[in-house]
């Protein structure tokens, strides 16, 4: 209704570690310049992040996120106008992960995740229920900077056709030096944005992520 919402992962400061709180904060926009903050999400930890939101079969809105308190499993809120939400509860919990993303493509409704050995994928009809597929991108693509498993995975359905866009660490899978001892390097941690083309295949998600496609950022007129 012509307000866009952006719900984001705050993590207060800058930790050395994965150690101490972190938020998911709603801000609402009518430009997408000019934010306002609306709440602090009453989730169901104070170690939450990675915001997804989607409608449901039933018209309300779902957010799913990672609970770091809770396995690193991905857990759900619901709403009726995007302003006031209530958790549900846990989503995934056969897994840990980060980052989920939900999005319906050719009838069904996807869910993909970091599960850091590739990405995870799910496949429901009501957002409920997920039946698990097998993992995408777990091997290093051949691309220039795609040599190393994918990451934190968004997907852009145009149509019949979807891309995943993910971010791979390119130079992880080399031996570097470390400059400090227990400190990553520069080089390890650097990271590439990367998109290929999703494929449905006798009703698995696949993705074959050194093969050629046509892509556009703009829908065809």
């Amino acid at each position: 209704d012509g307000t866009y919402h952006a719900y984001v992962s705050f993590v207060p400061g800058v930790p050395n570690d994965w150690s101490g709180d972190r938020y998911i904060l709603h801000y609402t926009s009518a430009n997408l310049w000019d934010w306002q903050f609306r709440s602090k999400l009453p989730l169901t930890s104070d170690r939450v992040i990675d915001a997804c939101v989607h409608r449901l079969p039933s018209g309300k809105w779902r957010l799913w996120y990672k609970d770091e308190a809770h396995g690193s499993h991905q857990y759900a809120a619901d709403s009726d106008d995007l302003f006031h939400w209530k958790a549900v509860g846990p989503n995934i919990t056969d897994t840990a992960g980060e980052g989920p993303n939900v999005f319906l493509w050719r009838g069904w409704y996807w869910m993909v995740f970091d599960t850091w050995q590739g990405l995870g994928v799910r496949r429901s009809r009501n957002c409920e229920s997920w039946t698990p597929q097998e993992v995408i991108l777990r091997e290093p693509g051949t691309r220039p900077e795609d040599g190393w498993l994918g990451q934190h995975a968004d997907v852009l359905v145009q149509g019949d056709r979807a891309y995943l866009l993910y971010f791979v660490h390119p130079q992880r899978y080399q031996k570097h030096p470390e400059v400090i001892p227990g400190v990553e390097p520069y080089a390890t941690r650097r990271t590439s944005l990367q998109v290929a083309e999703l494929e449905l295949v006798d009703g698995k998600l696949t993705c074959d992520r050194n093969k050629p496609f046509d892509f556009t950022l703009r829908p065809e007129e």
